[in-house]
């Protein structure tokens, strides 16, 4: 069977594997894109506002009725969380803030309606370390996926 130049350009030369799902993955790879992007672009506002939360006046912050141990394992797992999204590195993450957050607990000796206080230094910093382990969890899951997906599908 003889293939003319009609024929042969019409034919393939290279095929990808592909299954069902496989716009699907490819749509959430760029959503994944398109939501680090806009983490990293609201980082600076949401460390303005931790600061602000920190230092500023105490009606300023915002406070739950579970009390201050609560409020700040949660506030700081949630901002430790949110920035593992825009940067896949939860253990220097996860370090920084537990820096800041002994930091900022610092800074609250020179403000006048505040004290600072080491436990509450140490509950700043077990939520950003137990952020760090879960997201280190999260992002290795899908950087498993993520290969498995690329090896079905045939790219090297």
């Amino acid at each position: 069977m003889a293939l003319n130049a009609g024929t042969a350009l019409e034919r393939p030369v290279l095929r990808l594997r592909r299954d069902a799902n496989f716009s699907f993955k490819l749509q959430a790879i760029a959503a994944l894109a398109t939501i680090r992007a806009t983490a990293k672009a609201s980082s600076v506002p949401v460390i303005i506002l931790l600061v602000i939360a920190a230092l500023g006046p105490e009606s300023w912050a915002p406070r739950t009725q579970l009390g201050w141990q609560f409020d700040h394992i949660i506030g700081y797992f949630g901002i430790t969380l949110f920035f593992c999204v825009a940067w896949p590195r939860p253990f220097r993450v996860g370090g920084a803030f537990m820096i800041i957050a002994a930091l900022l607990e610092g800074l609250q000796a020179f403000t006048p309606d505040r004290t600072a206080y080491l436990p509450a230094a140490i509950y700043g910093a077990a939520g950003a370390l137990a952020a760090a382990i879960v997201a280190d969890f999260f992002i290795g899951a899908w950087r498993r996926y993520a290969n498995s997906v690329r090896s079905r599908v045939g790219f090297i």
